[in-house]
């Protein structure tokens, strides 16, 4: 059921073809964005922003039980009504319909969805809004990754395997992140939004050099998305560090919020409207391997996927920079460190060619070839080895109790 943004033409949604000089450049964003220590505990107030009396929540069975009650005390405070569904884990068409079916038959019709959750649970809740043609409120639990601003749903096969992305005409009407509650999260689920994150300003750095390159939107990036981008990936190098010595305390200061918007709000709207590339290409891809998918985060992917894409631009001294920052917050450094091995050449053949068919991949600046994939990722794995050897696995370690 993808569709093109109703403000641009349809011709726009493509990166292949010739020049199209009267190509738009189109930004994005959610209509609110607040962030802070115990917002949660005011959603409710919140909620007249949208405006919303009868709200649907989507959560998990862990979510339900941590945050439940301050979520109902919360709406109460407000005569704010609420119906809960379960997510069941998987960010699928399946589960939308499921999810649809439960709202559908509410003899009450709720005017809005609330996602409180991870990634794929608010990647559904937003499909599911649109399906039922209300306003979605997005409350993360976590800052692992950059889909709580985002106008679009990425899609899984019920075995996790990615399947395809479906585009929205509307942003949240709210995403509320609650910087406590990321406070007290393991402390892995930050550092992966680190690495989905720092992504941001390279591929929106590649797309806006690259005049064929085109966004999530179609479009071409703006100058204020990749502004946004070069931002996020500087709050990342200054701040990463301290925001996560903040997590193992479980306490609120400055650098972890400035990590919370950089992983939420700057590479959200940095993403959708600077553009994707070769980093999330790989990490899509990825998830064909079965033991990576099951066993990494959506960011540790990324990460992957990035250090490979500044070797296929022969961005080597960058791609040294990023993974010397990578191994000291403990994210993936080489494939080793996500379960693969160069030598397995199926396995790794096998996410190539996934690579190979993904449309923003073409963001690239030249033609990229499955042979050009598999020496950069080899290039970027050799590197990773050897900055492990200066300096050192153990944040990676102790991140997977190794």
């Amino acid at each position: 059921m993808s569709f093109p943004i109703p403000y641009l033409p349809q011709a726009v949604f493509s990166v292949q073809g010739g020049p199209q000089p009267n190509v738009p450049r189109a930004l994005i964003a959610p209509s609110r964005y607040i962030q802070g220590d115990r917002i949660l505990d005011h959603l409710g107030r919140y909620l007249s922003i949208v405006p919303s009396k009868r709200a649907a929540i989507l959560f998990s069975v862990g979510a339900q039980q941590r945050f439940g009650e301050r979520v109902s005390k919360s709406l109460n405070s407000v005569q704010v009504d609420s119906t809960w569904v379960t997510f069941q884990g998987e960010c699928s068409y399946e589960e939308v319909h499921r999810v649809e079916e439960i709202l559908r038959a509410e003899p009450t019709p709720v005017d809005s969805v609330i996602a409180l959750g991870g990634g794929k649970c608010i990647d559904t809740g937003r499909f599911v809004a649109y399906r039922l043609g209300v306003p979605v409120v997005v409350c993360p639990t976590l800052a692992s990754n950059d889909a709580p601003c985002a106008a679009l749903s990425v899609m899984y096969r019920p075995d996790g395997v990615h399947k395809g992305v479906e585009f929205f005409p509307h942003s949240p009407a709210l995403v509320a992140i609650d910087s406590g509650i990321v406070a007290k999260a393991p402390v892995r689920y930050l550092v992966a939004g680190m690495g989905d994150a720092m992504a941001t300003w390279y591929e929106a750095r590649t797309c806006l050099q690259n005049s064929q390159a085109r966004t999530v939107l179609g479009a071409r990036p703006t100058l204020a998305a990749s502004a946004i981008g070069e931002l996020c990936a500087n709050t990342l190098f200054e701040h990463g560090l301290s925001a996560i010595e903040a997590v193992k305390r479980s306490e609120v200061d400055d650098a972890l919020e400035r990590i919370v918007e950089a992983n939420t709000l700057l590479s959200g709207i940095g993403f959708e409207s600077g553009g994707l590339a070769g980093a999330h290409s790989i990490a899509q891809s990825l998830t064909v391997v079965p033991k990576v998918h099951h066993s990494y985060l959506h960011g540790e992917m990324v990460a992957i996927g990035l250090l490979t894409q500044l070797h296929l631009e022969e961005r080597e001294d960058e791609g040294k920079k990023v993974a010397e920052f990578f191994a000291k917050v403990g994210l993936p450094i080489h494939l080793g460190q996500i379960s693969l091995s160069p030598k397995n050449e199926a396995e790794v053949n096998d996410v190539m060619e996934a690579a190979m068919t993904l449309p923003i991949l073409r963001n690239e600046p030249f033609e990229v070839t499955k042979i050009s994939l598999l020496t950069a990722a080899s290039k970027a794995h050799e590197m990773g080895l050897e900055i492990e050897q200066t300096i050192g696995n153990a944040a990676y370690n102790a991140l997977h109790h190794k």
